[in-house]
């Protein structure tokens, strides 16, 4: 065994997609995903990362937030962190309900991060019109840190209290996310941290540049330039061949929403690969030996392990999993 390396940011994903479940499978797939976060509790991961799509046909989750209280019930440690929950698809005194709900459950480990979405397909399924996201975002925010004081405001013309009240002070960890200047500037407008959708340092000075101006405190959560996807192997060429597929299959459905004209969509997850071997060139999703993820870790780079991506076999999703926690954990400190 090599030396031991720095302890690196250590993430477990989860968006439970799964082309070809019949609800059977989904079903054990779901409770795989709670088993999985278990595991990774015991071993000292430092989050669960979960996300918000709709009627995708690869049953892509929907409902982070129930998700999030699943995983909260089997666990002790580890953060979840939901990024992102597309909040103008939400309602706003509901939304606050749910997460001081999650946040009380789970002693202070929800950290979710609202962003506007880049799915129009989306809001037309909820009836919630495109063009309004901005404003929608913009009272959502509002009503979230109004509602999590505790005390009476105005809502939509009404007199509310949420109750209860988060366990968090002042509020529950909060962040908005997205990839524009109108981002930016909400974030720095509330005096909310900005989680960038991919590694942007021209936005996280414009974000710096607008806190200023408003007077407001806050930080950024920026993503590395390289955040590659992990899948754990004694075999990578093996693992390529057999499993190959299924990250193909989440790249391929990435970037068929990314694509399209006009929606300025920059992400950390990118792909332009049409092929298992362009996909494997390209890096963004990347099948290690433990000593290779050992070497990665020792560069600096953060550790998101993707154990069930695109409808991986949940056994070779665990043999990842076992690998990550058995032979690379134990060397990072």
């Amino acid at each position: 065994m090599k030396g031991d390396v720095s302890m690196p940011v250590t993430v477990v994903r989860f968006n439970l997609v799964d082309p070809a479940a019949t609800p059977d499978t989904l079903s054990a797939r779901y409770r795989a995903a709670l088993e999985m976060a278990a595991y990774a509790d015991d071993r000292g991961v430092s989050t669960i990362q979960t996300e918000e799509h709709h009627g995708a046909a690869n049953n892509w989750l929907p409902s982070p937030l129930a998700f999030a209280g699943a995983v909260f019930g089997a666990t002790r440690k580890i953060a979840v962190t939901v990024s992102a929950v597309i909040g103008p698809l939400h309602d706003p005194l509901r939304l606050a309900e749910d997460v001081a709900v999650l946040d009380l459950l789970s002693g202070g480990r929800l950290v979710t991060v609202a962003g506007i979405g880049y799915r129009p397909e989306e809001y037309a399924a909820f009836g919630v019109e495109w063009t309004l996201r901005g404003r929608l975002q913009d009272e959502l925010l509002d009503t979230l840190l109004k509602a999590w004081t505790g005390e009476e405001f105005t809502h939509r013309g009404r007199t509310v209290r949420v109750t209860p009240r988060p366990y968090t002070r002042p509020h529950p960890l909060l962040l908005v996310g997205g990839s524009s200047k109108a981002a930016a500037r909400r974030a720095a407008r509330f005096g909310l941290p900005f989680f960038p959708s991919a590694h942007l340092p021209e936005l996280e000075a414009y974000y710096d540049e607008k806190r200023a101006e408003y007077g407001t405190e806050g930080w950024t959560m920026m993503p590395a330039a390289e955040t590659p996807l992990l899948h754990l192997s004694e075999d990578p060429d093996r693992t390529w061949a057999e499993h190959g597929e299924h990250f193909l299959h989440e790249a391929r459905t990435y970037a068929s929403w990314q694509d399209p004209p006009g929606r300025g969509i920059r992400s950390a997850v990118r792909s332009a690969a049409t092929t298992v071997e362009e996909l494997r060139a390209e890096g963004v999703y990347r099948v290690l030996t433990p000593d290779a993820c050992a070497a990665l870790a020792e560069g600096g780079a953060h550790l998101v392990l993707h154990p069930l991506v695109g409808g991986m076999p949940v056994d070779e999703g665990w043999r990842s999993l076992h690998l990550f926690g058995e032979n690379v954990l134990p060397r990072l400190k």
